[in-house]
């Protein structure tokens, strides 16, 4: 894809995230705000305020929430239930965590069939799902691996981190997912990303996708 070439280009690719655990309905709105003012793509909050976000947003850009956040390690039944909770309150996509111990235990079936569950709630409503792999936790032959079999099960966007893994997004995680999913799928790039430069060196590495609870600062810091 093309480099974007304003902070309006920018801020378009950027998911505005605040997903703290202290977050307060008055710091969502702020967030609800800035993606309004500033023309980032959407806000992704915790699920809670999925319809909290819905209604100060409304359908001028979207609202995005996570699900088995930040371990991965719910049941697929409990992940399908809460991506409908998120649907049903107003998301229009979803980021959820793949289970990461059963994708290191080689129980790649077990991966699969949770994502292509989940995949088909959110697929139904005609939302969008991101799968987080945590590549942190994984090798460059684990994040090609676990890259594909999101993409089999269903997954629009395969995304690096959640923000509370051992690190997160680097160039190398993004130039493998890429390669991995090639043109069957986005690549959200996420966990660390805090200055244009960092942006544009992810999207530059295939990521069409930014996740970063510092919006403001990276188009602040982009010139063009």
């Amino acid at each position: 894809m093309d480099l974007p070439k304003t902070r309006e280009e920018l801020a378009r690719l950027i998911d505005h995230t605040i997903l703290n655990p202290a977050a307060t309905p008055k710091d969502v709105e702020r967030y609800c705000r800035e993606v309004l003012e500033h023309g980032f793509w959407g806000v992704m909050v915790n699920p809670s305020y999925v319809a909290y976000a819905k209604s100060v947003i409304g359908n001028r850009a979207k609202v995005m929430s996570v699900v088995g956040f930040p371990f991965g390690a719910t049941k697929p039944a409990l992940k399908a239930a809460e991506a409908e909770a998120a649907m049903n309150d107003g998301a229009d996509e979803v980021d959820m965590v793949m289970n990461i111990g059963a994708f290191k235990a080689g129980l790649y079936e077990v991966v699969e069939r949770e994502i292509r569950v989940v995949a088909s709630v959110v697929h139904d409503y005609g939302g969008i799902l991101k799968v987080i792999l945590e590549t942190g936790y994984l090798t460059p032959e684990e994040i090609a691996k676990a890259s594909s079999i999101a993409v089999e099960a269903g997954a629009d966007f395969v995304k690096t981190s959640t923000g509370y893994g051992p690190r997160g997004a680097t160039v190398e995680d993004v130039e493998i997912m890429r390669r991995a999913v090639g043109d069957r799928a986005g690549v959200k790039a996420a966990g660390g990303i805090r200055t244009a430069e960092q942006a544009l060196a992810m999207l530059r590495a295939g990521a069409n996708r930014i996740g970063s609870s510092h919006g403001v600062d990276i188009i602040k810091t982009f010139a063009p």
